[in-house]
C-alpha cells in the first residue's frame, strides 16, 4: 500500500491543533498521531500547518480565465486548465465554480449573452479525461433580472455536478446596489454609459424584474430541487428578505448586505458567507456590512475568495487571529463549506476522509502554500 506520511506537523484538527503527523493511504487519511518524530521516509513538515484541503464554494475566478481583459476570450480549455491550476496552487481542492444562467439579449444596456452551458461542457468534459487537478462541480448563479433564466435553467440536469444554485437579484435600488449612486459608480465605470444611457438602464431593469421576477425565482427553486443542489440567497438586506429566503429552503446566504439581515440569518439556521476580499480590504466595492464587523459579532460561518482565489487562505488566518483561534478560522473555510454544500466525506483532518490536505507555512503574515494532496496524490 501506496503511502504520504506528512510528520513533525502542526495539524489542524476541528477544534484545535496538534503537533503531529497524518498519514494518507490510498485516497484516504488512514491515521492521525501526536508527537514530533519524523520516521524514514516522511515529509518533514517543520512545524508548519497541516490543513484540510480549502472548500471554495462562491468564485468568479474562471470567468477572469475565460476574459482576461475586456472583450477578450481566451480558449475556454486553457482558461479552464488554468484556473484549475491556480486553484491547486493556493491550496483550493474542492471548487464550486460559479456560472451566471440567465441573460439580456435584447435592447437592454447592458447586455450580457448566455455561456454556462458551453463552458460547463467543456469543464466536466476536461474532468471527465482526467485532466483538472481538483474537484470542481458547478454554482449557478441564478439571474432573476434577465430574460433567459427558465430556459438557461432547462439545459442543465441532476448528472451535471450542479452543486449550488444562489438566487441573484441585481435589480438597481435592491439588495447589493440598494444605494444606486454605488450601481452608477460601477456600471458606469465599467461599460462608459452616459447619465441618459444609464438612467435608460434602470428603467429597463426595474421594468423586467417586474415582469418576470416572481417566475424566475420559482423557477431557480424548482431548478436546484430537480438537480438535488443547495440552494442559497445573495445579497440579502433585510429580515423580510431572509424570511423569503427561509421559505424557499435556502441553505446558506451569500454576502448578506447588513447586520440585521445576518442575524435574521442565524435564527433561521442559515449559515452566513462573506468574500474574504472584503475581510481583508475592510469592505465592500458596493459599500454594504465588512465582514470583519460580522465575526466580532460571531454571525459568519463560511468564508468564499470570490474573484482572489488566494485570499482564502489569507482570510482563514486572519479570522484565526481575530478570534484567537486558528482552528476555527480554518473551519470557515473547510469543515464550515463542506457542511453547508452537504460534502461528508471532506473538510477536516480525521482518519477515513478524503485525503485532500494542503501544509501551509505563515511566512509573516502571508501564507505560503508548501503541498497540496487531493485524494493523497500531490497536484502542487
Amino acid at each position: 500500500m501506496t503511502e504520504t506520511v506528512l510528520a513533525n506537523a502542526t495539524l489542524v484538527l476541528p477544534d484545535r491543533t496538534l503537533p503531529g503527523r497524518i498519514v494518507l493511504a490510498e485516497g484516504r487519511i488512514a491515521a492521525i498521531e501526536a508527537g514530533t518524530a519524523v520516521p524514514p521516509g516522511a515529509v518533514d513538515c517543520a512545524g508548519d500547518l497541516v490543513c484540510p484541503g480549502l472548500i471554495e464554494l462562491h468564485t468568479d475566478n474562471l470567468e477572469r480565465h475565460i476574459e482576461p481583459r475586456p472583450r477578450v476570450e481566451w480558449p475556454h480549455g486553457a482558461a479552464i486548465v488554468a484556473h484549475d491550476a491556480e486553484l491547486a496552487g493556493v491550496g483550493i481542492t474542492t471548487v464550486f465554480d460559479a456560472m451566471r444562467v440567465g441573460s439580456v439579449v435584447s435592447g437592454a444596456r447592458p447586455a450580457y449573452g448566455k455561456y454556462a452551458r458551453a463552458l460547463a461542457s467543456e469543464l466536466l468534459e476536461l474532468r471527465a479525461q482526467g485532466a483538472l487537478r481538483i474537484s470542481h462541480f458547478l454554482h449557478l448563479r441564478a439571474e432573476v433580472c434577465s430574460e433567459t433564466l427558465i430556459e438557461e435553467l432547462a439545459e442543465f440536469g441532476p448528472e451535471d455536478r450542479v452543486g449550488i444554485v444562489s438566487l441573484m437579484d441585481h435589480t438597481p435600488g435592491q439588495r447589493q446596489f440598494r444605494d444606486v449612486s454605488k450601481l452608477r459608480d460601477y456600471v458606469v465605470g465599467k461599460h462608459g454609459l452616459s447619465e441618459a444611457e444609464f438612467a435608460g438602464h434602470i428603467a429597463e431593469q426595474v421594468a423586467l424584474r417586474d415582469r418576470v421576477g416572481a417566475a424566475h425565482e420559482a423557477a431557480a427553486v424548482a431548478a436546484a430541487r430537480r438537480y438535488g443542489a443547495v440552494l442559497a440567497s445573495h445579497d440579502d438586506t433585510t429580515p423580510e428578505q431572509v424570511a423569503v429566503s427561509a421559505a424557499h429552503g435556502v441553505r446558506m446566504a451569500e454576502f448578506p448586505t447588513t447586520v440585521e439581515a445576518a442575524e435574521a440569518c442565524r435564527a433561521h439556521g442559515i449559515a452566513v458567507m462573506m468574500g474574504a476580499p472584503n475581510l481583508i480590504r475592510g469592505g465592500s466595492h458596493s459599500g454594504n456590512i465588512a465582514a470583519e464587523a460580522l465575526a466580532r459579532a460571531g454571525l459568519l460561518d463560511i468564508l468564499s475568495s470570490d474573484y482572489v482565489p488566494a485570499a482564502l487562505l489569507f482570510g482563514a488566518l486572519r479570522l484565526g487571529a481575530l478570534w484567537g483561534d486558528i482552528a476555527r478560522g480554518i473551519a470557515t473555510v473547510t469543515a464550515a463549506p463542506a457542511r453547508a454544500a452537504g460534502l461528508s466525506d471532506r473538510g477536516v483532518l480525521e482518519p477515513g476522509r478524503r485525503a485532500d490536505v494542503i501544509r501551509v507555512h505563515p511566512h509573516g503574515s502571508v501564507p505560503v502554500v508548501r503541498g497540496v494532496w487531493v485524494r493523497g496524490e500531490r497536484v502542487a
